[in-house]
Protein backbone atom coordinates (compact mmCIF):
# COMPACT_ATOMS: atom_id res chain seq x y z
CA UNK A 1 0.00 0.00 0.00
CA UNK A 2 2.21 2.62 -1.22
CA UNK A 3 -0.30 5.36 -2.29
CA UNK A 4 -2.95 6.79 0.31
CA UNK A 5 -5.20 9.72 -0.56
CA UNK A 6 -6.87 11.69 2.07
CA UNK A 7 -10.47 13.38 1.41
CA UNK A 8 -10.46 17.02 1.63
CA UNK A 9 -14.34 17.89 2.80
CA UNK A 10 -13.64 21.38 2.99
CA UNK A 11 -16.38 23.38 1.35
CA UNK A 12 -15.93 23.76 -2.36
CA UNK A 13 -13.97 20.30 -2.66
CA UNK A 14 -15.37 17.36 -4.36
CA UNK A 15 -13.87 14.19 -2.24
CA UNK A 16 -16.03 11.79 -4.96
CA UNK A 17 -14.92 12.88 -7.82
CA UNK A 18 -10.85 13.11 -6.21
CA UNK A 19 -11.43 9.97 -4.99
CA UNK A 20 -12.43 8.54 -8.46
CA UNK A 21 -9.45 9.80 -9.92
CA UNK A 22 -7.23 8.25 -7.20
CA UNK A 23 -8.69 5.03 -7.59
CA UNK A 24 -8.44 5.01 -11.47
CA UNK A 25 -4.88 6.11 -11.15
CA UNK A 26 -3.63 2.95 -8.57
CA UNK A 27 -3.78 4.81 -5.28
CA UNK A 28 -4.52 1.65 -3.00
CA UNK A 29 -5.88 3.47 0.05
CA UNK A 30 -8.18 6.15 0.47
CA UNK A 31 -8.92 7.96 3.86
CA UNK A 32 -12.17 9.57 4.75
CA UNK A 33 -11.02 12.83 6.73
CA UNK A 34 -14.50 14.66 7.60
CA UNK A 35 -13.86 17.74 8.29
CA UNK A 36 -15.53 19.48 11.65
CA UNK A 37 -18.40 20.72 9.53
CA UNK A 38 -19.63 17.36 8.28
CA UNK A 39 -22.15 15.93 10.08
CA UNK A 40 -21.72 12.52 11.20
CA UNK A 41 -24.70 11.88 8.67
CA UNK A 42 -23.07 13.08 5.61
CA UNK A 43 -20.11 11.19 6.92
CA UNK A 44 -21.68 7.97 7.00
CA UNK A 45 -23.10 8.90 3.75
CA UNK A 46 -19.63 9.36 1.60
CA UNK A 47 -18.08 6.75 3.77
CA UNK A 48 -20.47 4.59 2.47
CA UNK A 49 -19.91 6.06 -1.12
CA UNK A 50 -16.25 5.68 -0.89
CA UNK A 51 -16.22 2.28 0.83
CA UNK A 52 -18.60 1.24 -2.50
CA UNK A 53 -15.98 2.62 -5.28
CA UNK A 54 -12.54 1.01 -3.01
CA UNK A 55 -14.57 -2.52 -2.64
CA UNK A 56 -15.32 -2.87 -6.68
CA UNK A 57 -11.35 -2.19 -7.29
CA UNK A 58 -9.91 -4.39 -3.87
CA UNK A 59 -8.71 -1.29 -2.61
CA UNK A 60 -8.65 -0.03 0.85
CA UNK A 61 -11.22 2.69 2.83
CA UNK A 62 -9.98 3.94 6.64
CA UNK A 63 -12.06 6.52 7.89
CA UNK A 64 -10.61 9.43 10.10
CA UNK A 65 -11.16 10.29 13.79
CA UNK A 66 -14.37 8.87 13.57
CA UNK A 67 -14.60 5.47 14.10
CA UNK A 68 -18.03 5.06 14.94
CA UNK A 69 -18.09 6.04 11.31
CA UNK A 70 -15.86 3.53 10.04
CA UNK A 71 -17.56 0.84 12.02
CA UNK A 72 -21.28 1.58 10.98
CA UNK A 73 -20.20 1.78 7.24
CA UNK A 74 -18.06 -1.17 7.44
CA UNK A 75 -14.66 0.10 6.50
CA UNK A 76 -11.59 -1.40 6.82
CA UNK A 77 -10.33 0.47 9.90
CA UNK A 78 -9.64 3.81 10.94
CA UNK A 79 -7.12 6.40 11.85
CA UNK A 80 -6.51 8.81 14.57
CA UNK A 81 -4.46 12.08 15.19
CA UNK A 82 -2.61 13.44 18.18
CA UNK A 83 -5.59 14.92 19.61
CA UNK A 84 -8.00 11.96 18.75
CA UNK A 85 -8.82 8.83 20.86
CA UNK A 86 -5.58 7.11 22.21
CA UNK A 87 -4.31 4.50 19.79
CA UNK A 88 -5.09 1.49 22.79
CA UNK A 89 -8.88 2.53 23.04
CA UNK A 90 -8.93 2.96 19.62
CA UNK A 91 -7.96 -0.53 19.15
CA UNK A 92 -10.47 -1.91 21.36
CA UNK A 93 -13.69 0.10 19.81
CA UNK A 94 -12.08 -1.21 15.89
CA UNK A 95 -11.08 -4.91 17.48
CA UNK A 96 -8.27 -6.73 16.88
CA UNK A 97 -8.77 -7.45 13.04
CA UNK A 98 -9.01 -3.95 11.48
CA UNK A 99 -6.45 -1.54 10.42
CA UNK A 100 -5.20 0.67 12.85
CA UNK A 101 -3.13 4.11 12.20
CA UNK A 102 -1.83 6.58 14.47
CA UNK A 103 -0.10 9.62 14.22
CA UNK A 104 3.48 10.06 15.11
CA UNK A 105 6.34 12.19 14.60
CA UNK A 106 8.95 10.77 16.89
CA UNK A 107 10.47 7.73 17.63
CA UNK A 108 8.79 7.66 21.05
CA UNK A 109 5.45 8.26 20.09
CA UNK A 110 5.85 5.79 17.25
CA UNK A 111 7.01 2.89 19.31
CA UNK A 112 4.15 3.71 22.10
CA UNK A 113 1.52 4.20 19.60
CA UNK A 114 2.42 0.35 17.70
CA UNK A 115 2.60 -0.71 21.69
CA UNK A 116 -0.48 -0.21 21.35
CA UNK A 117 -1.63 -1.41 18.54
CA UNK A 118 -1.42 1.07 15.43
CA UNK A 119 -0.96 -0.98 12.52
CA UNK A 120 0.70 1.59 10.47
CA UNK A 121 1.89 5.55 11.65
CA UNK A 122 1.38 8.22 9.63
CA UNK A 123 4.52 10.58 10.10
CA UNK A 124 4.42 14.23 9.53
CA UNK A 125 4.04 16.55 8.41
CA UNK A 126 6.78 16.20 6.71
CA UNK A 127 6.90 19.00 4.88
CA UNK A 128 4.86 22.37 5.35
CA UNK A 129 1.08 21.93 4.13
CA UNK A 130 -1.80 24.51 4.29
CA UNK A 131 -4.24 21.57 3.92
CA UNK A 132 -4.63 21.45 8.39
CA UNK A 133 -4.55 24.04 10.10
CA UNK A 134 -2.55 24.07 13.53
CA UNK A 135 -0.32 21.51 12.65
CA UNK A 136 3.19 21.33 14.40
CA UNK A 137 6.66 22.43 12.46
CA UNK A 138 7.24 20.21 9.53
CA UNK A 139 9.73 17.57 10.60
CA UNK A 140 11.61 16.47 7.09
CA UNK A 141 12.92 13.31 5.44
CA UNK A 142 15.17 13.11 8.50
CA UNK A 143 11.97 13.20 11.15
CA UNK A 144 10.29 10.40 8.73
CA UNK A 145 13.64 8.59 8.47
CA UNK A 146 14.14 8.24 12.29
CA UNK A 147 10.33 7.30 13.12
CA UNK A 148 10.66 4.15 10.03
CA UNK A 149 14.46 2.83 11.69
CA UNK A 150 12.52 2.91 15.26
CA UNK A 151 8.82 0.92 14.51
CA UNK A 152 8.49 -2.32 12.84
CA UNK A 153 5.04 -1.04 11.05
CA UNK A 154 4.22 0.63 7.67
CA UNK A 155 5.56 4.50 7.60
CA UNK A 156 2.93 7.04 6.02
CA UNK A 157 4.26 10.53 5.51
CA UNK A 158 2.48 12.92 5.39
CA UNK A 159 1.73 16.53 5.23
CA UNK A 160 2.57 18.76 1.91
CA UNK A 161 3.41 15.62 0.21
CA UNK A 162 3.93 16.41 -3.97
CA UNK A 163 4.69 13.71 -6.50
CA UNK A 164 8.60 14.85 -6.53
CA UNK A 165 9.05 15.08 -2.79
CA UNK A 166 7.45 11.39 -2.62
CA UNK A 167 10.35 10.21 -3.90
CA UNK A 168 12.41 11.84 -1.10
CA UNK A 169 10.46 10.58 1.42
CA UNK A 170 10.19 6.75 0.32
CA UNK A 171 14.37 6.90 -0.35
CA UNK A 172 14.24 8.14 3.86
CA UNK A 173 11.98 4.99 4.46
CA UNK A 174 8.35 5.89 4.34
CA UNK A 175 6.18 2.89 2.99
CA UNK A 176 3.86 4.84 1.53
CA UNK A 177 3.04 8.96 0.97
CA UNK A 178 -0.32 10.38 1.88
CA UNK A 179 -1.59 12.73 -0.30
CA UNK A 180 -4.24 15.62 0.38
CA UNK A 181 -4.20 18.97 -1.75
CA UNK A 182 -1.53 17.91 -4.38
CA UNK A 183 -4.52 15.52 -6.25
CA UNK A 184 -7.68 17.18 -4.66
CA UNK A 185 -6.85 20.99 -5.30
CA UNK A 186 -5.37 20.12 -8.57
CA UNK A 187 -7.07 21.55 -11.61
CA UNK A 188 -6.76 17.48 -13.19
CA UNK A 189 -6.98 15.59 -10.18
CA UNK A 190 -6.28 12.07 -12.22
CA UNK A 191 -3.51 13.43 -14.09
CA UNK A 192 -2.13 14.64 -10.30
CA UNK A 193 -2.60 11.21 -8.97
CA UNK A 194 -0.50 9.68 -12.01
CA UNK A 195 2.36 11.68 -10.90
CA UNK A 196 2.42 9.87 -8.06
CA UNK A 197 1.72 7.03 -9.73
CA UNK A 198 4.45 7.37 -12.25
Amino acid sequence: MRLHLVTDTRPGKNPIETVAAALKAGFDVIQVRPEDHVTDREAYELTRRVLAMCRELGRTCLVNDRLHIALAAGADGGHVGADDLPVAAARRILGPGAILGATARDPETARRAVADGASYLGVGPAFTTTTKAGLPAAIGPEGVRAVAAAVDVPVVAIGGVTAARARELYAAGADAVAVVGAVSGAEDPYAAAMEFTR
